[in-house]
């Protein structure tokens, strides 16, 4: 893949000291830290704030939209544990930051964006950068994409208030799932494990998402 070639050097100071205060946020897994340093994370936000591209904040990509927190997705990526054999669905495309992320550690990404706008811009970003592991959808995530299932894991990376049936019945065994679970101001990130004794449950921290619109999720 070609992202280091196009990695703009300007950025390498900023980056560093995002992947610092990664690690001070807690994120020990080496292999996550890794990729934070391979994805150029200012080609997937908006040039108006690419000057905050490597703040550990979330930043605005419009539509209503933010990339999220930096730290808070290296939690995501860590608490999943995510494998190179690995196959992965990802709900709420977003930017494609996570998405391009996500197609250093796994062996096929599936992401799924309902805004065609958000999921175009993230495309011609990750063709630029020519992954080659990665399939786009534009449609309602919180049905999944059930042509590909089942998946290892799911990341929904906008806030439900609850975990959508479908997602967890493409859940393959051992498979797990991460969502932002509770009302449309305050969630707990939450993880689903499909276990030979059913689909056990645990409560990881506290969150704040956009909500996911969607037949299973809010309306608008």
């Amino acid at each position: 893949m070609g992202s280091e070639a196009l990695m703009d050097r300007r950025y390498e100071r900023q980056r560093r000291q995002l992947i610092e205060a990664i690690r001070d946020r807690g994120i020990e897994d080496l292999e996550v830290l890794r990729v934070f340093d391979l994805v150029p994370r200012h080609l997937f936000v908006p040039e108006a704030v690419q000057h905050r591209a490597y703040d550990d904040a979330p930043v605005p990509i419009g539509f209503g939209q933010t990339a999220s927190q930096p730290s808070l997705q290296a939690l995501y990526l860590q608490v999943l544990q995510i494998q190179a054999h690995q196959k992965v669905l990802e709900i709420g495309t977003g930017s494609g930051y996570q998405t391009a992320l996500l197609a250093h550690l796994a062996r096929h990404v599936y992401s799924v964006e309902r805004i065609r706008e958000l999921s175009a811009r993230a495309r011609m970003v990750l063709d630029d950068l020519r992954f080659s592991n990665i399939a786009l959808l534009v449609g309602d995530g919180t049905i999944g994409w059930s042509r590909y299932a089942p998946y290892d894991a799911i990341l929904v990376t906008a806030a439900s208030p609850g975990a959508p049936q479908a997602l967890l019945d493409q859940l393959a065994a051992g498979g797990r799932m991460l969502i932002p679970v509770g009302d449309r101001n305050e969630q707990t990130l939450t993880l689903y494990e499909n276990t030979p004794t059913g689909i056990r449950r645990e409560n990881i921290t506290a969150c704040t998402f956009v909500p996911l619109l969607g037949r299973f999720g809010w309306t608008e």
